[in-house]
């Protein structure tokens, strides 16, 4: 059966008919950004393309080529062996690598010498990579927005996940990240995902969007942990309606000890995340924080850590970045119980 050739944009606009998305690219190109759902089936992994690349320069284009056949058909075989025996004969995958070239159209040949009707991305990952870069330039501006703001352990999150088990339209874009959006915000041992994955997660998230329906996200600065969010995205974030979410304070400690149990339960862990504020802070005053955790008293450093801390940055991080929040569309105060926060979620719905 013959192979079809799509470009990067019909094929992004096509991607939910594909019964699988198969990037023929190694590992480690596919650990850092990959089509969305996309299945890793490598024609050679990261050891083998090192030796072919070598054989190319040191040895000869030809001895190279010849090696990588070898190792590619092997691949190939064993991919198919293992995850495509049970396949029907209507099954349609997309099939792509870097440049849409010897890689991945090894792989089409062979799936589609079988009978299947396979579809190769022309230009393969950086042609996709080049159509998620111009879609998020122009993307944003199809949505209204509305902005979630609230001081550190206000439930900011917490509530947008209610709003989207609600079936509102959110963008996550700590869950995205990875990252809950503070010094404290990375999860040991869970990295965020490379700049570009940010990216192609948010472009996935915005695509499936209405843009007859607002689309609600947090009050998030320019950089979520390591990640820059995109410009285009960010000004009209700045430039949306503000919902203010409030929590007293001690409710806003019992979450927060809820939320970052992982640095209750390893306190070295946290004391080291702390030295991150020596600069701001200085070191007498992030010794006394260290000192009260080792000590037991992380709530007593939780609570000054918000008063001291947190709180004037965030206010005059939004005073200057966001000037709907003088004025915002609603003021929604909850307790901290789930029954207020979902009683909240169901107000910010039906706005």
């Amino acid at each position: 059966m013959p192979i079809v050739k799509l470009p990067a944009d019909a094929a992004l606009a096509r991607l939910a008919e594909f019964d699988a998305l198969i990037d023929a690219r190694s590992p480690a190109e596919y650990a850092l950004d990959r089509l969305p759902g996309a299945l890793n089936w490598p024609s050679l992994n990261d050891a083998e393309r090192a030796l072919v690349g070598t054989e190319y320069k040191q040895v000869s284009p030809f001895a190279a080529r010849k090696r990588g056949a070898v190792l590619v058909a092997r691949n190939i075989a064993a991919h198919v062996e293992r995850e495509a025996m049970d396949k029907p004969k209507d099954w349609k995958p997309l099939v792509y690598c870097w440049r849409g070239g010897q890689r991945s159209g090894a792989l089409a040949t062979v799936l589609a010498a079988i009978g299947w009707r396979v579809h190769l991305l022309e230009g393969g990952y950086q042609a996709f990579r080049r159509a998620v870069i111009a879609a998020l330039e122009e993307l944003p501006a199809r949505f209204t927005y509305r902005v979630v703001c609230g001081v550190t352990g206000s439930g900011k999150s917490r509530l947008l996940q209610l709003l989207a088990a609600q079936g509102a339209q959110v963008l996550d874009l700590e869950a995205l990240a990875n990252h809950r959006g503070s010094v404290l915000g990375l999860v040991p041992g869970s990295p965020q995902p490379t700049q570009k994955q940010f990216e192609t997660r948010v472009w996935d998230a915005l695509r499936r969007f209405d843009p007859a329906r607002p689309v609600i996200v947090e009050s998030e600065s320019k950089k979520v942990g390591d990640l820059r969010v995109p410009e285009a995205l960010v000004e009209r974030m700045r430039a949306a309606p503000c919902i203010r979410l409030d929590l007293p304070l001690e409710a806003r400690v019992e979450l927060l000890m809820q939320d970052y149990d992982f640095f209750v339960r390893d306190t070295a862990a946290f004391c080291a995340r702390l030295d991150a504020l020596r600069v701001l802070r200085g070191h007498e005053i992030v010794n006394g924080w260290q000192a009260q955790a080792r000590a037991g008293a992380i709530r007593e450093v939780v609570r000054d850590l918000l008063v001291s801390h947190y709180d004037p940055i965030y206010r005059q991080s939004m005073q200057r970045n966001f000037a709907g929040l003088d004025k915002p569309l609603a003021v929604v105060e909850w307790d901290g119980s789930e029954a207020a926060l979902e009683a909240a979620a169901r107000r910010i719905a039906a706005l």
